[in-house]
């Protein structure tokens, strides 16, 4: 291993430690990451001397790492399907529609006991198409309002809410950051979570852990045959911005079937690499010129903007710089190289490791830097295991199950989870660990070892 291989390692294993040790900073931790990682290119580029002859050597060539590249790491489109989506969910959540929605299907449920199975399924299917946290909050105030008709405890409602929001994020590309990511690096399209080269795609293992799951739901909560009545419903008088997610998903859908240069054929028509963003930024913005011009409300244009979760897109955004960093240095060969032996060279043993790793490290870290770091590493993984092309995509999928559904193992796994905590805090409910992983981690195991055996069957 060269020298800047290894001082990039140990930079990049200090930047993770930090982060873990210092959440509420991560951002402010990462950029500055990212800036020792650029002045490095500027002094290879400027005196590659400084610190000895061929300290900048990697196993390719030399380390260079400069502005340009810095900006050519940073994936825009993620970043603008991000902060679009995210504006357009804050105007969803804004009209009531969602509320009324579960209004709607709990009022029709005869018991407790398929409330609760129901409730989470919703939750589920609608964090395929909106933030998990989002979905949380705007979910978890009809289980307080059901539990307490009934009298009984909210904190398993809520907890298998949270748990099959973080779910159905790997569903489709919108429905979580993961997906976002994993559909750059492995050029997937909205459609493409749906039919994969004629294969079923992601969706379609996602729903069959769901299904699973709701099983394991069922049978914990086989006693509780309390009654539910509603007296009222939510009332929506704006249905605009159900119309403006409903487009979001429609545009993203029929922009699929254009393909990026990169896998277009010869005179073929593409599309930029940034028209998933576009397209999500664009609906954002027609909400707000519509609240701004038409409707005289200034203060949810404001509100619109603070929802923006600034803090994962600074995240993000340094993360991308660093990791490209970590790629001109060659430490993301030395990883894949380092997974790859482990499993000697067998691709069974390697999609497993991907896995059931990402799953135990999900349970403690944040899975949106673990899968952007990972979804580097996988190319590197694959040519040491002879896989390339079309054959990568078991282990993207493999990483994705692991890494989104592993994060239901414990209450730290997963923003979606820390949320639902947090509002069952400010209800006077204090969650232990232990009560959480007595729902977290049957839900869990069942619906990874489903998505596991379906990915494998599929891909291999």
């Amino acid at each position: 291993m060269s020298q800047i291989t290894l001082v990039a390692l140990i930079l990049f294993a200090i930047t993770y430690v930090l982060m873990l040790a210092f959440q509420k900073i991560r951002p402010h931790i990462v950029v500055t990451s990212a800036v020792v990682f650029v002045a490095l290119g500027v002094i290879a580029s400027v005196n590659p001397n400084l610190f000895g002859e061929g300290f900048f050597a990697t196993a390719t060539g030399t380390y260079s790492y400069g502005i340009a590249d810095m900006l050519n790491a940073i994936d825009w489109n993620v970043i603008m399907m991000i902060a679009g989506t995210m504006g357009t969910v804050y105007l969803f959540i804004e009209s009531k529609m969602p509320q009324l929605m579960s209004d709607v299907l709990i009022s029709k449920m005869p018991n407790m006991q398929w409330a609760i199975v129901t409730i989470s399924l919703f939750a589920g299917i609608v964090s395929a198409f909106v933030d998990n946290v989002a979905t949380v909050l705007m979910i978890a105030p009809v289980a307080l309002a059901f539990c307490k008709k009934v009298n009984t405890s909210p904190v398993p409602a809520i907890i298998c809410i949270a748990v099959s929001s973080n779910l159905q994020g790997a569903a489709t590309l919108v429905g979580d950051t993961t997906s976002i990511l994993l559909g750059k690096a492995a050029n997937l399209d909205f459609s493409s979570f749906f039919v994969d080269n004629g294969k079923p795609g992601m969706f379609w293992v996602v729903e069959a852990g769901a299904v699973v799951s709701a099983l394991i739901i069922l049978v914990m909560f086989r006693k509780e045959k309390g009654k539910i009545s509603f007296d009222s419903r939510t009332v929506v008088e704006d249905k605009f911005p159900t119309f403006l997610l409903l487009g979001t998903i429609v545009a993203l859908i029929a922009v699929s079937f254009i393909p990026y240069a990169d896998n277009a054929k010869p005179g073929q028509f593409t599309k930029p690499d940034i028209t998933n963003g576009i397209i999500c930024i664009a609906f954002f913005a027609v909400g707000l010129l519509r609240e701004l011009f038409i409707k005289k409300n200034k203060e949810i244009v404001k509100n619109a903007f603070k929802e923006i979760d600034y803090y994962t897109i600074v995240l993000l955004t340094g993360l991308f710089v660093v990791i490209g960093g970590i790629e001109a240095a060659g430490v993301v060969q030395v990883i894949g190289d380092a997974i790859a032996s482990l499993g000697s060279g067998n691709t069974f043993v390697v999609f497993t490791i991907i896995v059931w790793m990402s799953v135990l490290l999900s349970a403690f870290i944040d899975n949106i830097p673990y899968t952007a770091t990972m979804l580097a590493v996988v190319p590197a993984i694959g040519a040491g295991i002879g896989l390339e092309g079309e054959g990568l995509k078991l282990l993207y999928y493999g990483l994705l199950c692991g890494a989104t559904l592993g994060g239901n193992l414990t209450p730290i796994g997963a923003s979606a989870n820390i949320t639902g905590i947090g509002i069952l805090r400010k209800e006077g409910y204090e969650v232990k660990a232990t009560t959480f992983m007595k729902y977290g981690v049957p839900f869990t195991l069942a619906a990874v070892t489903t998505g596991y055996l379906l990915i494998w069957f599929i891909w291999k």
